[in-house]
């Protein structure tokens, strides 16, 4: 088989080829990740947080506890299924699979070396309101599915561009091409931010912490990605229940352990991050004005890479739930915003900033950070702090972190394939995917990072337009959820679909509280 593979594999490192796409995708990625994506991405995301009453703020208690909360004490969201549906907390699982990626560490490490440290604060300004932004699709994907002919939840952007933007008067082939387009976009996300940046980064870590051949790591990783994901979503959320919560917390601890080692740097830190985000002193060398704009720009466009907050992917995950409500799988939404940046973005940013590979006085990279590369700076706060271990920590780090994200982004994959082509269809796309890993492990890391900021741009567009256009519905499932729940109200008819047979459907289940 790798006979005919590896030709393949080693055609795309061809130099030419490789130079001719970089330039191509230049042109696409400035168009798609313009100043309007960026305030359309924004603009979005401040109007559900306040169509939504500032959901993430005035009930942060009530969505904690029934998210991370539920956990340990609510079988509903840990049980196993014995249909094709998986539990809500599998569900978050693999979405986070998806999101704690690379996009937490080397794209954190990019941000700051492209924008200096006030680039993290526009990372958490945009995960603030992209919380209610993945919330809403979160809601919409609930509203909106349907179970394919095997049984399984299908549900995601192309449903409710379809059925819910396509009901509008006029607007019916609009709804169609459009939930085509993001089909088609997310397909091309899946190669991308899904499978080629993220096997990239593997391979590059792993070859510089233990000096395998990045084929070796190639070829291996084509087989531990193919045994998972030919399975289908039941046997990916049944290894990502165990990988997601094991990879956090051991990277967790090796953060803490640094920042505490510094913790005389914080304040510092802080400092440089909020001066960096509104007068920038040098880190792009040039105008404040410019300055300023750079680490906007960084900071949203990694920190939509980080949490996928308005590219509509990981509702295609949350829809496979067994959940009732379409709230409750909202909130899983805000929780997955929160815990990927705020907390796992924040601790990478602070570790780098912390460990001396930043001027915090300029914002700029050190002379010997500078050399290694953006994509090295944790793996070098790490060897500071710990020697080689260290970078072989962070090298085993992003192996898990972005196995785990190739993963999910394999269902997300499938899906969009299965609304263009059939369930039948679904494992011609499985095969393509797990040879693309191939691919990904020869390409240049600039050139896979660039590709995979095109697809998500492209993807994400039609999608925004989708949670825009049908904002009034989840402003009103969202209110009716909260007279029945928060306010007792009993003579409130619950919203849990909007199928007359699935609303009758979920009418008959027990109450998930």
């Amino acid at each position: 088989m790798f006979y005919y593979l590896l030709p393949l594999a080693e055609a795309a490192a061809d130099e030419g080829f490789l130079d001719h796409v970089a330039k191509v995708n230049d042109v696409i990625n400035s168009a798609v990740w313009g100043w309007p994506a960026l305030i359309l991405l924004g603009f979005v995301g401040v109007l559900m947080t306040i169509l939504t009453k500032f959901f993430q703020v005035t009930h942060f208690g009530y969505w904690m506890k029934h998210t991370i909360g539920a956990i340990f004490g609510d079988k509903h969201v840990t049980a196993h299924t014995e249909d094709k549906t998986i539990s809500q907390f599998q569900s978050l699982c693999t979405a986070l699979a998806a999101t704690v990626g690379t996009g937490n560490i080397v794209g954190v490490a990019g941000a700051i070396a492209a924008g200096g440290p006030g680039a993290v604060f526009w990372m958490w300004v945009i995960a603030f309101f992209g919380m209610m932004t993945n919330y809403s699709e979160n809601v919409l994907g609930i509203l909106y599915r349907r179970r394919n002919t095997e049984g399984e939840w299908c549900g995601g952007a192309m449903y409710y561009l379809r059925d819910g933007l396509g009901a509008k008067k006029n607007c019916k082939t609009l709804g169609a091409v459009l939930a085509i387009l993001f089909s088609c976009f997310c397909l091309l996300a899946s190669f991308g931010i899904g499978n080629m940046s993220q096997v990239n980064s593997m391979v590059e870590n792993v070859n510089r912490a233990f000096n395998i051949p990045k084929i070796g790591i190639g070829i291996f990783l084509f087989f531990a990605v193919g045994l998972v994901t030919i399975g289908g979503i039941k046997r990916i959320a049944a290894m990502t229940e165990k990988l997601v919560p094991f990879m956090v917390i051991l990277y967790f601890l090796g953060t803490i352990v640094i920042i505490c080692t510094h913790i005389g740097h914080v304040p510092a830190v802080f400092i440089a991050i909020f001066e960096g985000a509104f007068h920038l002193k040098s880190a792009a060398g040039g105008a404040v004005g410019y300055g300023i704009m750079m680490a906007m720009k960084m900071g949203f466009k990694r920190g939509v890479f980080s949490n996928e907050a308005g590219l509509g992917s990981s509702v295609m995950v949350h829809s496979s739930s067994n959940v009732k409500e379409p709230v409750r799988q909202g909130m899983w939404g805000i929780f997955e915003v929160f815990a990927d940046t705020i907390i796992v973005c924040t601790l990478t940013a602070f570790t780098i900033l912390s460990s001396g590979a930043v001027d915090l006085s300029t914002g700029m990279l050190t002379a010997e950070a500078e050399e290694i590369g953006s994509s090295s700076l944790m793996s070098y706060a790490f060897e500071m702090q710990f020697g080689k271990a260290g970078g072989m920590f962070i090298a085993l780090a992003i192996l898990l972190f972005a196995y785990s994200t190739v993963l999910g982004w394999s269902h997300y994959g499938t899906k969009a394939f299965e609304y263009l082509f059939g369930t039948k269809a679904i494992i011609v796309y499985r095969i393509i995917f797990v040879c693309i890993v191939l691919a990904g492990s020869v390409l240049k890391a600039q050139l896979a990072w660039d590709l995979s900021d095109t697809f998500n741009g492209l993807m994400m567009l039609p999608n925004l337009i989708g949670v825009l256009v049908l904002a009034p519905q989840v402003m009103e499932c969202t209110k009716n959820y909260v007279d029945r729940k928060l306010k007792g109200k009993t003579d409130v008819v619950p919203m849990l679909s909007l199928f007359e047979d699935i609303e009758a459907e979920q009418l008959k289940r027990p109450d998930e509280d």
